[in-house]
């Protein structure tokens, strides 16, 4: 019997997307908050997106007390799904803190390492609905991550928050200094500490924002920022790493500026009372 060759091509399914693992990233730190004194992980903050349940995973870590009233700040990373440098910082940061907790000292800490779990998963800057979640803060958007984000701001009553981003045009560490009006005493330090391993960003303009030593005093409309109407403003500080640098050098960086801001605040707060 002959065998005809169909006229027709066959079509081939192109192989499917290798999605990130949000609960391999995950897995280490939900051990630690498992047997932790100071760890707390919270993954009830659920959303529905595409006929799947995501989450904006949280976890909170009370450092030893170090005053009468805990310091609260709020770190945000992933906010961009193509910025992982920024996600695995914040598992570094919480694994050193369980290893040497005094860095936390007065602190109550909330980290929220995936707030763009589509994103993340699918290694884009936009979430799954083709928004870009950093342009819809404060302005009653409909996205669910943004309104699950919006809530912890408002609840928690930061006293500052901290963004962790990567930026692929441009070759040095730089920060945005928002809010209070001792948020550049802040982000100094926290460049300057940076500065040892990754050079600074020392252009005039970037990002299109006038810029001075690798600090921009302005930023985008609608990024994740506290609620406007907050008295007195909390400190605002966005961080940027470049992208070029070895993965393993980015996320140190990180750490280290972020050890630095919590160092320097813990400072003023104790130096507060006697101004």
């Amino acid at each position: 019997m002959s065998i005809i060759a169909s006229q027709y091509p066959i079509a081939v399914q192109p192989p499917p997307v290798r999605r990130r693992s949000i609960a391999d990233l995950l897995a280490p730190l939900d051990q630690i908050a498992a047997q932790s004194p100071n760890l707390v992980a919270n993954h009830d903050a659920r959303f529905e997106a595409g006929g799947e349940t995501y989450e904006i995973p949280r976890y909170l870590f009370v450092g030893p007390k170090g005053g009468d009233t805990p310091i609260r700040i709020g770190i945000f990373a992933g906010i961009h799904g193509d910025e992982p440098e920024g996600v695995r910082a914040v598992v570094r940061f919480l694994k050193l803190l369980e290893t040497m907790p005094e860095l936390a000292a007065g602190y109550y800490l909330s980290f929220y390492p995936v707030c763009n779990p589509t994103g993340f998963e699918d290694g884009t800057r936009h979430a799954r609905s083709g928004r870009d979640l950093n342009r819809e803060f404060w302005k009653d958007s409909a996205e669910p991550e943004v309104r699950l984000l919006q809530a912890e701001l408002i609840s928690h009553s930061f006293n500052g928050i901290i963004a962790l981003h990567t930026d692929d045009t441009c070759d040095g560490f730089y920060g945005f200094a928002r809010g209070a009006m001792l948020t550049q005493h802040l982000i100094e330090p926290a460049l300057r500490a940076a500065e040892k391993f990754l050079p600074r960003d020392r252009r005039s303009v970037i990002d299109g924002f006038r810029a001075c030593n690798g600090v921009i005093r302005d930023a985008y409309d609608g990024v994740l920022s506290v609620p406007p109407k907050v008295r007195p403003r909390p400190f605002e500080i966005i961080l940027e790493t470049p992208s070029a640098p070895p993965v393993y050098l980015k996320e140190c960086v990180l750490v280290i500026a972020l050890k630095t801001i919590l160092d320097e605040y813990r400072k003023f707060i104790a130096y507060a009372p006697n101004l």
